[in-house]
Formats: structure tokens, C-alpha cells, sequence
């Protein structure tokens, strides 16, 4: 593209943005992307998925995870010692064979304005290169966009060519990435690609990579992307370059950019790069104390989403970052989480490329990565797309052969049911139904799946469908023909339904998209898509007929290219009013809702009702401010330090009287506690401790409450508590096969041993049967206080055979409880990685 070509279109941008606002001059980017990518693609001859690597996504290791909590780690020993612990580890022969340095190899530039590495740290990368080869396994390096400040201040002569590196700099200097500082002195510059030298340049660079013998490249910081959404620096000429020079070199390179890129220039990715970062980093990088957590890992479900379509072996993978399934400790994941996020990347067929430390691999990490027929899933070239959505989302991959690829997950804390009808699938029956993390065969299935999942696990099958599903009904509603109000405005959206959108719901549930002519045959519960527009973590907030508000979590790429979610809700026989918005956060823009289904309640609504601590009622200190990675974008912050510094739900309506689990998310770097009162009662303790006040943990205690409305709340009259994300309240579940009982107590007043036994009354072994969560909080007594559980949980219980038993001792510590004090208790425990599911719940228990 000459740069005549590129000044003009940028000057019908500008002049379209001046006319039309930002929405004007975003939708030409978009055009102009397209465009760019035809150009590009005519001028290279092709598109630049690698033959022979980049047909399936790649599997390895990357050091950037571990560097994050261990600031020396990148060294050419460390690397040497990753490579031979892949090599031992057994991993390779199941796929995973790249190792890859990330940022923080290179030294200063050689006589051509070459990056070179830093002799100390690696002194001979060539050597390093072969022994990673000898180990079978192939080389990645991280490189950016640009030109850094020491080489350009060298102005070397551009190898084979007489121009220097001041030739090719775009003028007057500015950014060449999004680590660049702006103004003209920006540390990193922008290369002009319209001047000669500059693509001899970046053929030098990826040239002195493959004398090296790399096999990778991640390219980071690109832009449109990188949280620098917009056309102020623009690396696609760069990615396109970047793509040319490892065509030119003649050694087979993958080529990966990186980090949360636009979507709206989609096509410009998928050209020139085998796979493309759609989000940031899933590290913590000090937000918390360990690599991650389940708050940043489990976000990815919900960014996803929106580049579910994008993904393929002509355009390259969505690469959802490295996969932390290492371990226990340093992962930050629980057994359950860490399958779940390693079932999540076979899915989306994303690169599979752990982080961590590879000598840290303990059996269950091993577990998971050798299984054959889950790595077979992420090797399919058929990416997954999302079914059903919300808190128990359901993915499906269609293998086109009649085979399907069906995950369901629970991104709650607790135990939940998932119910999967067939014909939501896009098959009616299933022949055949196939455990793949359990390897055991489940026979026929009529009309659909039914199982109770762990908090935060997940169930993995493989499906044979048979037949068509008949159809249903379905009427889609546009959001610019909704009834908009406060600051909701329609705008232009091609990728739209009926060519608009509506944007600008600001914060503040008055700046609203209602759409008040829902219309259904009888009353019952039916299934409503949701197509939304975000780049990044949004929250949507819906109400249905003026019930109680819910929680739609979403992430995406682009302003201008909708994703759908679909959700079950209940309406009445007639109107229906279904509002949209958010009290306290910027929800995404709104394209349509689609309601379909015939009211049978297939799949039926969630068991499961979530709470938003910054949309209940608070009062005196408490105040509700962002929060990127909390259910609903917010939590409510300040609670305690006052009698009237509280959080309090009303309106939390069950079915009947018992006792409910109750999920706790809160946020706290700190120990500290929460009092808890129900109904008005006596305050219940629940002390916490946490690593991080940006990213929300989790907890789940039982409750006793009322048939009807309920009163829930949080304060803390002493001292200060933590902050509070939201609360989810679901009945306990039940096993059809296991059973559990508090068989005994033994021990002193202050220390106690509860002794917990599980019996089988199924046909079949329990395998790996364990005790997966066990809490216990005061019901009632002098005093308020939090019984600890001190033995680590899981506790493995192993096999239990047909009509046998498993007892396991449990010790608790009751130190700082009153002597009349008594307690609800709630134990999951499960066998089979999470088959099969049950739940004690004992209410005003004596210790």
C-alpha cells in the first residue's frame, strides 16, 4: 500500500470522525482493515499460515509465567534445565515440544542494529538453540514492533543495503508499539514501511533469529491491540513485514502477535500470523501471590466468546495465553480449576503452552496433559463454540462426522446441575456418550445430559448425535427498535442485525435498553441470545417483568462485532419487559436479543441465584467502584469499621426452608472478617484471607434460610472487612450413588476430630473418591466465631468399593468458639474427577 493510499484513507477517517464522532471513524477502520489485509495478501502472494506448523495449534512452554514470580529466572541455564525437564517429563510425546524465552534475553544490537542477547544472562544462545533440538524439541523467541532507542541512536547501517536505521523511522518520531512513550523521544520507534530499507531490515532481524535456529517468534505489544485500541501507532504494516521476512528466510517459523488484539482488524491478523493473543495477560504479575488465579483464568471463558468464529487452520488460533496447570502452589488453581481451564484450551483448540516451572509438574499436571483424548481435542482444527452461557456455560465442537465434542462447565463455587438437552446441540439423540477424563463409556442418551458438576469443574464428553432436532420457534428483537433511555443511542454497526446498534449505556440503570414487546404463547422458561459488543470484561445486567436483577458476564474484541450468549429465562404467557443496563458499570453495547424455544424449560433456568453486592442495598462508608475482574465490573468496597458500614441483600427468595449454600466472592490482601446476620439474627463470623484487593476469591458456607424472602447482610462493627464481590445461593445437591455421614467426634474442647464417612451404594467402584470442600459456621450460641478446618482439602479417599465404606478423620479448631456454640456444616465430596457429586449439609451440629 503506497503511502499515498494510506494518507488518504486516514484523511477520510479523520473527516468522518469530525462529521460522525468516533463511531464513524471506527466503522472506516474497519473497512480500512479489510482493505490493508487484501492489499497486504496480493503483495505476499498468500496468506502466511506456515505450511507443515500451523495447521494445528502448537504445544510447549513458555518461560514468561515463572519470570513473573521470579524475577531471574530467565536465564540460559534455567532455559537448558526447562528444556530437559520437558524432555523428562514424558510430555513431549503426547505433543508439548517448544520452548520459549519471552522478554528479557536481549543485551544490547549488534553492527547492523540487530538485537543480540545479553552475554551475561546467555552467553552462547546458538548452543543453547542445538541443545533444546537435541532434546527434539524446537526454539521461540519474543521480539516487538519498532526499533529501540540504543539502535537508534547507533544508526546502523541496515545489513546488505545503504540506508541506516534513521532511514527507515517514521518522521517525526513517534511510537513504534504500545510500549512506546509518546512524543517524539518515545523509546521505541515506529519503522515507515513506505521507505526503502525497511522490510530488509525486518528480513535481517528474522534472518539472525534463524541462524540461530529459532522455530517461533511471538511478536508483543502490536497495536490495534494491547489496550492501545485505535490508529495512533497501527502495527498491521509491521505484522505484515514481520510475516514476509520469515517467508524470505526459508526456515519454517510460527508466528504469533500478541497481546489482546482489535478484532476490527481481524482479517489483517489472520493473514499474516498463525495465532493472534485475544486477551492480556492471564498472570496476576503481583496482583495476587501467585502466577494466577481462578479470576483472571476464568475471564477467558467469557472473552472467548466473542472470537469463537475466528479460529481455523487457514486463519490462524486464538491464543488464550499460557496454560497454568503446572501445579497446585504456583498455578493459584485448585485440582478442579486446573481441569477445567486445560479442558477450556483443548476446546478452542488455542495453543497449548504451560507456564511455571516445568520441574514443578506434579502427577495430576501430568495427568491432565497426557490424556490422548483430550490433547486429540485440541488438535482437531474444529474450535468449539459456546451453546449455553452463563455461570454453567456448555461448549460444543462439531467434528462434522457426526461426532461432537461436548464441555460443561461451573465457573460457580458450589456444585451445580447442568442440564443439556441434545437439541440445543443441533443433533436429537445420542448413540453413544463417552467420558474422555474418566475413559469410561456411558451408553445411549435420549433426550440430553444431566450431571452435578464441582464448583469450578467441569465434565467432558464426546457425543455421537443422530437424527435433526425439531425446530422452535424464534423472534428476534432489535435493540434500536427497544425503548431506549438516559443516554442509550443508536449507532451505525454493519456487522450488526439490521445494520445499528445502541451504545452509550453509560452507568446508572436509567441509561437503559428495554425491550417491552416480548412476546410468548404460555408461561414457562425459554432460551433468550444476548448479542453484545465489548473489547475487554463487561457486565450486563438484566431484569425480566420487574423481578430481580441478573448478571450476564462478557468479553470480546470489537465495538463493531456482536457475540452471542444464550441464557435461560422464565416469562409470562403474553408481553414480556426485559430491560438491560447496570447501576454501577458501563455494560457493553446492545444488537439484538433472540427469544426461541416453546417454554418447556429445556434447558431449565439455573439452581443457582447470584446477588450483586454493589446493587444491593449499601449504606453509611460503603461505596461501589470498579472492578475489572468481579462479577458485574464493580464490588462494594469500605464494609465495616462502623455498625452502619454494611451490605445488605434483601429480596433473597427460596423455594422452601433449609439449609442453602451460600458463595461468598470477596476481595482482601489482608486477614479480615465479615459478620454475617440472617433475618435479622445473630451476627455469624466468617474470617478471610486473601493476596489480592483487585481480584475477587472465593468461599462457600451454609445458610440457614426461610421459605420466601430473606435478608442477608455484611458489615463488620470492629473492624474492617473485606471487600465484597457478590453472593450466589444454591440448594445442596444430592448423589444418586454416594452418601455421607459425621460418624463420630473425638478429641479435646478446642481441637475436635470429626471422623467423615462415604458409602457407595452403586453398582459400580468409586474411584478417587475425595472430600472436596468442608466448611463449618456458627448457627447459633454465645458468641460469633469461624470454626478452621485444618486438614487441606482435597483429602483423597481413593477408591470405595460397591456397598463399602471410606472413612477419613477431619480435625477442626474450635479454639476461639463458645462452649454453647453450635454449627452448619456443609461437605462436598465426589468420586470419578467429579462424575458423581453429593453434598452433606447438617444444620445447629454441637462441636
Amino acid at each position: 500500500m503506497t503511502a499515498r493510499m494510506t494518507s488518504s484513507i486516514e484523511s477520510k477517517i479523520s473527516n468522518l470522525k469530525h462529521q460522525h464522532g468516533e463511531a464513524g471513524s471506527r466503522y472506516l477502520r474497519v473497512v480500512f482493515a479489510i482493505c490493508f489485509a487484501v492489499f497486504f495478501g496480493c503483495a505476499l502472494g498468500g496468506r502466511a499460515q506456515t505450511p507443515g506448523i500451523a495447521e494445528k495449534p502448537y504445544q510447549g512452554w513458555s518461560s514468561f509465567s515463572q519470570q513473573t514470580i521470579s524475577s531471574n529466572f530467565l536465564t540460559q541455564a534455567n532455559m537448558t534445565a526447562q528444556s530437559d525437564a520437558l524432555f523428562a517429563s514424558g510430555l513431549q510425546g503426547h505433543g508439548f515440544n517448544y520452548i520459549n524465552m519471552d522478554s528479557g534475553w536481549q543485551g544490547s544490537f549488534d553492527a547492523n542494529g540487530r538485537p543480540i542477547p545479553n552475554s551475561t544472562i546467555f552467553p552462547d544462545i546458538t548452543a543453547l538453540v542445538a541443545h533444546i533440538h537435541t532434546n527434539g524439541q524446537k526454539a521461540g523467541i519474543y521480539w516487538i514492533p519498532g526499533v529501540e532507542y540504543p539502535a537508534v541512536v547507533a544508526n546502523s547501517t541496515i545489513l546488505g543495503t545503504p540506508y541506516h536505521i534513521q532511514d527507515i523511522l517514521a518522521v517525526p518520531y513517534t511510537a513504534g508499539n504500545a510500549f512506546g512513550a509518546p512524543g517524539t523521544s518515545p523509546y521505541h520507534y515506529k519503522i515507515d514501511f513506505t521507505k526503502p530499507g525497511a522490510q530488509e531490515y525486518i528480513n535481517s532481524v528474522v534472518n539472525l533469529f534463524a541462524s540461530w535456529g529459532i522455530d517461533a517468534i511471538k511478536l508483543d505489544a502490536v497495536t490495534p491491540g494491547s489496550y492501545s485500541d485505535d490508529l495512533s501507532i497501527d502495527n498491521r504494516a509491521d505484522v505484515a513485514a514481520w510475516a514476509e521476512a520469515i517467508a524470505q528466510s526459508g526456515r519454517p517459523i510460527w508466528f504469533t502477535i500478541s497481546w489482546a488484539l482489535d478484532q476490527d482488524y481481524l482479517s489483517v491478523w489472520q493473514q499474516f500470523a498463525n495465532a493472534r493473543r485475544i486477551e492480556g495477560d492471564i498472570d496476576c504479575e503481583g496482583n495476587c501471590s501467585t502466577i494466577t488465579n481462578w479470576a483472571m483464568a476464568s475471564w477467558r471463558f467469557y472473552d472467548l466468546v466473542g472470537w469463537q468464529n475466528a479460529a481455523g487452520p487457514l486463519v490462524g488460533w486464538n491464543d488464550l495465553d499460557s496454560l497454568e496447570v503446572m501445579n497446585n502452589t504456583t498455578s493459584g488453581l485448585s485440582y478442579e480449576e486446573r481441569r477445567s481451564i486445560a479442558t477450556l484450551w483443548a476446546m478452542a483448540n488455542a495453543p497449548m503452552y504451560l507456564g511455571g516451572d516445568l520441574t514443578t509438574l506434579d502427577a495430576f499436571g501430568k495427568q491432565l496433559l497426557t490424556n490422548d483424548e483430550v490433547i486429540a481435542i485440541d488438535q482437531s482444527a474444529h474450535p468449539a463454540k459456546q451453546a449455553l452461557g452463563g455461570d454453567t456455560p456448555v461448549w460444543v465442537s462439531d467434528m462434522e462426522d457426526g461426532n461432537y465434542y461436548v464441555a460443561l462447565f461451573n465457573l460457580n463455587a458450589f456444585p451445580s446441575r447442568v442440564v443439556v438437552p441434545w437439541n440445543s446441540l443441533g443433533f436429537a439423540h445420542a448413540s453413544r456418550v463417552r467420558d474422555l477424563w474418566n475413559h469410561i463409556e456411558l451408553g445411549s442418551l435420549d433426550h440430553g445430559f444431566d450431571t452435578t458438576i464441582l464448583g469450578h469443574g467441569v465434565r467432558l464428553l464426546k457425543v455421537t448425535g443422530e437424527g435433526r432436532p425439531r425446530p422452535t420457534e424464534s423472534q428476534s428483537y432489535e435493540a434500536e427498535a427497544a425503548t431506549l433511555s438516559g443516554t442509550a443511542v443508536i449507532a451505525a454497526c454493519s456487522a450488526c442485525s439490521g445494520g445499528e446498534k445502541v451504545g452509550g449505556l453509560a452507568l446508572g440503570w436509567n441509561n437503559a435498553v428495554t425491550f417491552n414487546n416480548v412476546a410468548t404463547s404460555r408461561t414457562g422458561v425459554y432460551q433468550m441470545q444476548i448479542d453484545s459488543l465489548t473489547q475487554g470484561p463487561r457486565s450486563l445486567i438484566y431484569q425480566v417483568n420487574g423481578g430481580p436483577l441478573q448478571t450476564l458476564n462478557v468479553g470480546g474484541g470489537s465495538f463493531f462485532l456482536p457475540s452471542s450468549t444464550t441464557v435461560s429465562v422464565a416469562l409470562n404467557k403474553g408481553i414480556n419487559s426485559i430491560k438491560f443496563g447496570s447501576p454501577t458499570s458501563y455494560p457493553p453495547d446492545m444488537d439484538r436479543i433472540v427469544v426461541s424455544g416453546d417454554g418447556s424449560g429445556t434447558p431449565p433456568l439455573p439452581s443457582s441465584t447470584t446477588f450483586e453486592a454493589e446493587n444491593a442495598t449499601l449504606a453509611g462508608t460503603v461505596t461501589p467502584p470498579y472492578c475489572e475482574y468481579c462479577s458485574g465490573a464493580d464490588e462494594a468496597g469500605n464494609i465495616g469499621g462502623g455498625s452502619g458500614n454494611t451490605v445488605t441483600f434483601t429480596q433473597v427468595n427460596v423455594a422452601k426452608t433449609g439449609t442453602y449454600l451460600m458463595e461468598v466472592d470477596y476481595l482482601t490482601a489482608a486477614p479480615r472478617s465479615f459478620f454475617i446476620s440472617v433475618n435479622g439474627g445473630a451476627n455469624t463470623e466468617l474470617d478471610l484471607n486473601g493476596s489480592s484487593w483487585n481480584l475477587p476469591a472465593s468461599t462457600v458456607i451454609p445458610v440457614q434460610l426461610q421459605a420466601g424472602s430473606n435478608t442477608i447482610q455484611f458489615g463488620n462493627d470492629s473492624g474492617y472487612a473485606p471487600a465484597l464481590d457478590r453472593i450466589a445461593i444454591a440448594p445442596a445437591v444430592e448423589s444418586p450413588t454416594l452418601t455421607g455421614a459425621i460418624a463420630s467426634k473425638t478429641g479435646g474442647e478446642n481441637l475436635r476430630v470429626w471422623k467423615i464417612a462415604l458409602t457407595n451404594s452403586g453398582s459400580g467402584r468409586a474411584q478417587g473418591s475425595q472430600l472436596n470442600t468442608f466448611s463449618v459456621t456458627q448457627a447459633g450460641g454465645d458468641g460469633a466465631c469461624h470454626p478452621k478446618v485444618i486438614e487441606q482439602l482435597p483429602i483423597e479417599l481413593n477408591g470405595i468399593a460397591p456397598g463399602g465404606h471410606a472413612v477419613v478423620d477431619v480435625p477442626i479448631d474450635f479454639s476461639k468458639c463458645g462452649k454453647s456454640a453450635t454449627f452448619n456444616v456443609n461437605l462436598v465430596f465426589s468420586s470419578d474427577n467429579g462424575a458423581d457429586v453429593g453434598d452433606l449439609v447438617g444444620t445447629a451440629e454441637p462441636r
